[in-house]
């Protein structure tokens, strides 16, 4: 068939079960990540009948992105919606590291330059509060004093000009 010709006609629609319609639908509404909401909503209008390139003006994105999910629906169902693991560096921590950042959490406030000094690891305060975050903390900084400054604010001073 002429490629020209089928660009504008459906593919067969996606048919969804019950429970993987509601799965999809809860994503959609409830989902922390907007690339697994964008990706449900897509695999949910395939499946109402929408062709690509209805869905893809829709969603602001290249007909062969919604190709691509439709694909990738088909093999893996609802384990295609998640991100996959990119590459990166490394992790500089260990998970002795980590099991020994969790013991100082709990005892006391914790500092870059101790992880450095007791296990040899150098890492920026930055990566320090990706550790704790991906562990479940809550990194903020300390705050030195509560008292108020000494010097007024412009808005309090009184008018020191004379009227005469």
């Amino acid at each position: 068939m002429n490629r020209a010709i089928n660009k504008g006609m459906r593919v067969k629609p996606i048919e969804l079960s019950e429970t993987e319609r509601e799965q999809l639908e809860i994503i959609v509404k409830k989902g922390s990540d907007w690339r697994e909401r964008e990706r449900a909503q897509t695999i949910l209008m395939l499946s109402d009948g929408q062709t690509v390139i209805a869905v893809a003006a829709h969603q602001g994105v290249k007909p062969e992105a919604i190709r691509e999910r439709r694909r990738k629906w088909w093999r893996n169902g609802l384990a295609s919606l998640p991100d996959q693991p990119r590459s990166g560096a490394p992790s500089k921590l260990t998970d002795a590291n980590r099991n020994q950042l969790k013991g100082w959490i709990e005892a006391e406030p914790l500092t870059c330059s101790r992880l450095t000094a007791e296990c040899g690891v150098a890492i920026s305060a930055g990566t320090l509060r990706n550790e704790l975050k991906r562990m479940g903390y809550v990194w903020k900084r300390t705050r030195y004093s509560l008292k108020k400054s000494e010097i007024p604010s412009a808005s309090n001073k009184r008018d020191t000009i004379s009227q005469n």
